[in-house]
């Protein structure tokens, strides 16, 4: 950071009152011991006089003066002082403040950017389980079913797999929720499972047209190895149309903690900062789905304040919290999710 960059932090603030407050004790403190000094001074003289007798009576009146203004000084120290660290303490106050102010404002802002990109990512993932439920090869798969079919349209799928790397595997499963297809099956032998009982399959199924999708909350799947998932899910329709029958369910599995943790640890922290900030993503009850930390994903949930707003920020205790709810992006709402940063206090 440059001379000059430093000079206009918002920390320059307490960093200028604290100096002042210590020049200004240190000062006052100096003309106390001149007084004190100059005290001394009059009481010798006085004892001086008094030892001259008349000789010494006018200069008695001078050792009176000297005392008199050595009194206003100390009273005007005094008052100094008091004004002068009364304000001095005022300033540390409102800049202590206005530090905070923009200390969560920002984290607010960076909490807004960490579930935007999440919400740009999901929306693709929206896009992409709709165009490919009408891939010819994964609608004959479910229209006539038979073992060519399946692993022409298993290939297919591996194709789609090695060119888009964010996706663990894809399953086509028949209107009973048998798994049929995926693009992975030495990975993940999931052919002849069912995937009748997840909630995802249920809604996919349940969606009016090609251009709905179902979603399905961050969890681990056991037939993914215990990998945390994102799962996107549509039907596959007669004939891939749009108003065509459901006859099957495609659903594609994001892999959701290499994805979502590339995007906590991109937050763009200073060295310092990032010692001392915690960046998370949120669900809609506050339960943690990635941390920068890597603590408490899927487990832990935050008590969060969203008091100010879909967008704000808070002090609690040494600690600033900032946080911003899913704008949603294009036709994709977003799932009520936020992202949140919980950010120590910077060490004296």
């Amino acid at each position: 950071m440059s001379e000059a960059d430093a000079g206009v932090r918002p920390e320059r603030i307490l960093e200028l009152s604290e100096r002042l407050n210590a020049v200004a004790g240190e000062k006052i403190g100096e003309i106390a011991s001149v007084n004190r000094a100059s005290k001394m001074l009059v009481v010798n003289a006085q004892v001086v006089a008094a030892r001259s007798g008349e000789a010494g009576r006018s200069f008695m009146v001078v050792a009176e003066e000297f005392k008199r203004i050595s009194g206003q000084i100390d009273d005007i120290a005094g008052a100094l002082e008091q004004q002068v660290r009364g304000d001095l303490t005022e300033l540390s106050a409102i800049g202590g403040a206005i530090l905070g102010q923009l200390r969560g404002q920002r984290l607010a802002d960076l909490a807004l950017n960490a579930i935007e990109i999440i919400d740009r990512n999901l929306y693709e993932r929206t896009c992409d389980v709709r165009w490919w439920a009408t891939d010819s090869a994964v609608v004959d798969c479910v229209a006539q079913p038979d073992a060519a079919k399946a692993d022409h349209a298993g290939r297919r799928l591996k194709v789609i797999l090695d060119a888009y790397t964010v996706y663990l595997d894809l399953w086509i499963c028949d209107r009973a929720g048998t798994i049929v297809a995926n693009g992975r099956p030495d990975r993940y032998p999931v052919r002849g499972q069912s995937a009748r009982e997840m909630a995802w399959f249920r809604d996919a199924l349940a969606t009016k047209s090609g251009d709905d999708f179902a979603v399905a909350d961050i969890a681990r799947l056991e037939a993914l190895n215990g990998a945390p998932t994102a799962t996107y899910a549509t039907a596959i329709r007669q004939g891939g149309l749009a108003n065509g029958a459901a006859i099957g369910v495609l659903g594609v599995h994001f892999d959701w903690q290499a994805q979502a943790q590339t995007v906590v640890d991109g937050v763009r922290l200073t060295p310092d900062e990032k010692a001392r900030t915690r960046v998370l993503l949120l669900d809609q009850k506050h339960r943690v789905l990635a941390a920068s930390d890597g603590v408490g994903v899927l487990s832990e949930t935050v008590k969060l304040d969203v008091a100010g707003g879909v967008m704000g920020s808070y002090a609690k205790g040494d600690r600033t919290v900032g946080y911003a709810r899913t704008p949603g992006y294009e036709t994709y709402q977003g799932l009520g999710w936020y992202g949140c940063l919980v950010q120590d206090a910077a060490a004296i």
